[in-house]
């Protein structure tokens, strides 16, 4: 009787399957494949197990989405960047016996195991310093008295005593040594702060409006999403290993910003009044969705006239990311944001696919129709200010340049405990609040505020100073950013007293981690030439703003050597005083009427001074 010795489809599934386990299994061993191909024998097809060529690692599981997205480049023949191929030999998440062995060892990583590193907040900062920073992660900015007191206690034992407040609502860690980076990091998960994919090409620090949830004007709470993002990112290990790094921000209507339009996706709540209301769109709160913000790249946010549901928010973002992940570019660091990728497919392109990934479909809504937005308060993050529950207060304290000792976090963190619920909030503002403290309270807070050397009142110059860390800790500033903050601080406030809000940004390097885009007057640090020296200075930008007042600054003036930048400034804010239209006109709005050519001229005629004005160098010309 004659046999058929051809292979059911069944068969062939099963023996492919036993193949392509035996390759994977020697392949992690080290050994040669088996086999890249199976020929059924009833088939003239090959049927292709292995990778698509022979240089390309077999890869399964949750970093699948990755390398396909690299294959796509390498498979045109183009070259991934150094880190996507850091990324592409060594799994970031797989390198915990290789951290436990450097830290051993007291080594600090080398090559490119510094930038994967990052993916878990370890950052090794020389030549600035040889030493670890240690980026945390709160979501929307919160957290418990318990958690600060312990990284008090992390400050004091393995880090330089102190902490810094960064503009995503967040923490940094400085001064730990390679054999104490590892203790850092264990030590914050037993705090519950989980601090994975911090750094390098990932989701950073999820904000939200930081008064959520006791703001009487805001429209809904944000905390609660940015929670859940948060936690929808650790569970999901497809969500890391992007193209780049990426921002996503909640605002709630509060009065003080999220800053959401700065952000990669930015998330405003908006009300649909009961007069436009339709059948797809019920009156009611809905997040307007906004894509591509990178304002160190001079793009905010744009339109995308999509209104969500707070529940849809989440799957959105989710689908937003993947697609991100898939087409971002991995060939040019400098193009592989999300805004060049909607540079490139436009607006409609980019949220077709994204609707491919989704159960509901985008939902269009003219902006015209919405309610306008409740207007911010910029001093709201500093003082005492009414929560909407009756006879409670928040308090913004006053941190100089964002920086925290160990003595004061755990004097914060005790007054949180005694006169509030044991919860803190930190601020893009590089500050913290302390929400449902007893009114009654309010004196026996300022105290206590006050032997912490803290403050909760500012001038309009400090209420609105931001600087990154500078050359003091970070390899890429040519200033010392925190440093002259201080110093421009005091002199402005011994000559000049000005009673709307002023924010004066001084970031290190074109990263603009201080965003000084987005400031009334921002500082952009450079090494200036006198004479034979190399000085540290800034090129000076002003008329930035975001929300109502969006805008991006304009250089006013390059390389003027910090000795020359505080009476520069005092100038140009004398000016301001002396010409906006009325005692309520903001700074923004007076630099924004005008040219930069007008401004100029207007510094050069300013007579607060008997020194020839014209003669002052670095005015752009």
């Amino acid at each position: 009787m004659a046999h058929d010795n051809s292979f059911t489809p069944e068969q062939q599934n099963y023996l492919q399957g036993f193949v392509l386990g035996s390759d994977v299994a020697r392949a992690v061993r080290g050994l040669p494949v088996l086999s890249g191909c199976a020929r059924p024998s009833n088939s003239s097809e090959i049927v292709r197990i292995g990778p698509t060529k022979p240089s390309e690692p077999i890869q399964h599981g949750p970093d699948q989405p990755h390398y396909e997205a690299q294959n796509r480049f390498l498979n045109t023949g183009k070259k991934l960047t150094k880190e996507e191929q850091a990324k592409r030999d060594k799994p970031p998440f797989e390198m915990w016996e290789s951290m436990r062995r450097n830290a051993a060892s007291g080594q600090f990583p080398s090559g490119t195991d510094v930038f994967l590193y990052k993916y878990h907040g370890l950052f090794y900062v020389a030549p600035a310093q040889d030493s670890f920073m240690c980026r945390l992660r709160f979501a929307g900015g919160a957290m418990s008295s318990h958690q600060l007191r312990g990284i008090a206690d992390l400050a004091q034992r393995y880090a330089g005593g102190y902490a810094d407040v960064t503009t995503r609502a967040n923490l940094q860690l400085r001064e730990i040594s390679a054999s104490n980076g590892l203790h850092v990091l264990e030590a914050l998960t037993d705090l519950g702060v989980m601090n994975r994919g911090a750094g390098a090409d990932n989701i950073r620090n999820v904000t939200a409006t930081p008064t959520s949830g006791y703001d009487p004007q805001e429209l809904i709470e944000t905390l609660p999403l940015a929670k859940e993002m948060h936690h929808y990112i650790l569970q999901h290990r497809e969500m890391y290993g992007l193209p780049r790094k990426f921002n996503i921000a909640f605002d709630g209507g509060g009065g003080i910003r999220a800053l959401e339009d700065t952000n990669d996706i930015g998330f405003s709540a908006v009300h649909v009044p009961e007069q436009h209301a339709t059948s797809d769109t019920p009156s009611g709160v809905y997040f307007e969705l906004g894509l591509g913000g990178i304002t160190g790249h001079k793009d905010f946010t744009r339109e995308t006239g999509v209104l969500l549901r707070p529940d849809e928010c989440i799957p959105a973002a989710a689908a937003i990311v993947r697609v991100f992940l898939a087409h971002g570019d991995r060939t040019d660091r400098n193009k592989a944001r999300l805004k060049y990728l909607l540079d490139t497919w436009g607006m409609e392109k980019f949220l077709d696919e994204s609707q491919k990934l989704l159960s509901f479909t985008w939902r269009r809504f003219p902006r015209q129709h919405l309610t306008p937005r409740p207007a911010e308060d910029r001093f709201a993050h500093i003082g005492f200010h009414s929560q909407k529950q009756k006879g409670r207060s928040y308090v913004g304290v006053v941190l100089p340049v964002g920086r925290l000792t160990v003595r004061q976090m755990q004097g914060l963190a005790s007054i949180a405990d005694e006169f509030g619920s044991g919860l803190i909030r930190l601020t893009v503002w590089q500050n913290l609040l302390i929400p449902d403290i007893d009114d009654t309270n309010i004196p026996l807070v300022q105290q206590r505020l006050e032997l912490l050397g803290l403050d909760w009142r500012a001038t309009s110059f400090r209420a609105g100073l931001v600087a990154c860390t500078g050359n003091a800790g970070c390899k890429y500033a040519a200033s010392n950013t925190k440093g002259h903050a201080l110093m421009l601080a005091e002199y402005l406030e011994s000559r000049l007293s000005i009673d709307q809000p002023i924010n004066i940004h001084l970031t290190g390097c074109h990263h603009s981690c201080a965003q000084h885009y987005l400031g009334d007057i921002g500082l952009l640090a450079a090494g200036v030439e006198i004479g034979d020296e190399m000085v540290e200075g800034y090129h000076i930008y002003l008329g930035g703003g975001w929300d109502a007042r969006r805008g991006i600054g304009r250089e006013l003036a390059r390389s003027v050597p910090f000795s020359e930048v505080p009476e520069f400034i005092f100038r140009l804010l004398f000016a301001y005083t002396e010409h906006r239209l009325t005692p309520k006109e903001s700074f923004t709005e007076f630099a924004q009427r005008r040219t930069v050519e007008e401004l100029q001229t207007m510094l050069r005629l300013t007579t607060t001074f008997s020194k020839d004005m014209a003669s002052t160098p670095a005015i752009a010309s």
